[in-house]
């Protein structure tokens, strides 16, 4: 049998503001519903990484965003999973996890790249800053529906 003041005690613990799964002090600062993209660039962007939004946001990702892993072993050295980088053998590479076989996987997408100038080959300027260029790519590409984050395409959809 527990007491009056562990009752009490166990109650203001439940409605707690820092409470993961209602995390006020998060919902307060960010706009729209609270995701773990959100609560990542709210932490990213306190200075002061003691200060109790800093701890709610931690908080949140430890509770809620536990399954998206932002690090994982390649080929026996760690790379950072779902960001695109400059490629080495074409212009952009990014490291995914397969889903299907729990691998981590290695996406080369974009023009040949440091590849096709070694090669002596033009290497392509995209403009995707010209309207007409960025929706015939679009289409040609089938961008509304991308595809899975293993295959280029998706990638390079999300680029343009």
């Amino acid at each position: 049998m527990t007491s009056l003041f562990d009752q009490k005690v166990n109650e203001i613990l439940e409605k707690s503001i820092h409470d993961p799964v209602r995390p006020g002090i998060l919902k307060r600062q960010t706009k729209g519903k609270l995701t773990c993209t959100k609560a990542r660039a709210l932490k990213s962007k306190q200075k002061n990484k003691g200060n109790n939004t800093a701890k709610a946001a931690q908080r949140y990702l430890n509770y809620h965003c536990e399954d998206q892993v932002n690090e994982a072993e390649y080929r026996g050295r760690k790379v950072k999973l779902n960001k695109p980088m400059r490629g080495d053998v074409k212009k952009f590479k990014v490291y995914v996890k397969d889903p299907k076989t729990g691998n981590v996987k290695k996406v080369n997408f974009g023009h040949g790249g440091t590849s096709a100038k070694r090669k002596g080959e033009k290497t392509m300027r995209i403009k995707k800053s010209n309207p007409k260029r960025r929706k015939s790519f679009r289409a040609r590409h089938n961008c509304d529906s991308p595809g899975p984050k293993t295959k280029a395409r998706y990638w390079s959809c999300r680029k343009w």
